[in-house]
């Protein structure tokens, strides 16, 4: 197999030309999700935090704070969505035999609101907790129908989600 390797648009071999300061910000994005599973599109809030930095190459690290819940890039569309969510409850059934539901055998990271959740932590092992997405040009570098998606496994509540953006901010 062949392959031809060049630089992206706006950037140059051997790195960035000029001056420019590596910086490094840290966000949280607060949600209630509303069913499960629910898809959340963040893509738009995540390019915001991206241009709000200034920062014109590096990355861009979106990652959940729980165990129920996933991050994941793909298609926005329903049918698909859909389709992944079927695909889910298949793998791990809700309604499965999980010993983390067994709350008289379970004896460990109990609360007053514990809740039979095993299903949403063997689909968010899956599906899995962060993405990370190249920065080019001050904007996402992210494949024509590629969307990234804060999904919810578990139930309806309030949720965050840790956006980090990595990078050099070119003087001007």
């Amino acid at each position: 197999m062949e392959a031809r390797v060049m630089p992206l648009s706006g950037s140059q071999r051997g790195g960035l030309v000029g001056k420019g300061y590596m910086k490094v910000f840290s966000y949280e994005i607060a949600l209630e999700s509303s069913k499960a599973p629910e898809f959340v599109d963040v893509t738009d809030w995540v390019q915001n935090i991206v241009e709000e930095t200034g920062v014109r190459f590096g990355t861009a690290v979106v990652y959940s704070t729980h165990t129920t819940t996933s991050v994941a890039i793909n298609e926005k569309e329903p049918l698909l969505l859909e389709d992944v969510g079927h695909l889910l409850e298949h793998f791990a059934p809700r309604e499965g035999g999980y010993l983390h539901n067994d709350f008289e055998m379970r004896t460990v990271n109990m609360n007053g609101d514990e809740f039979p959740n095993g299903h949403a932590h063997c689909q968010q092992i899956v599906l899995g907790t962060s993405e990370t997405i190249p920065i080019v040009g001050n904007r996402l570098h992210l494949g024509v129908y590629q969307r990234i998606f804060f999904i919810e496994l578990d139930r309806p509540r309030p949720r965050q989600l840790v956006v980090q953006v990595m990078g050099v901010q070119e003087e001007d």
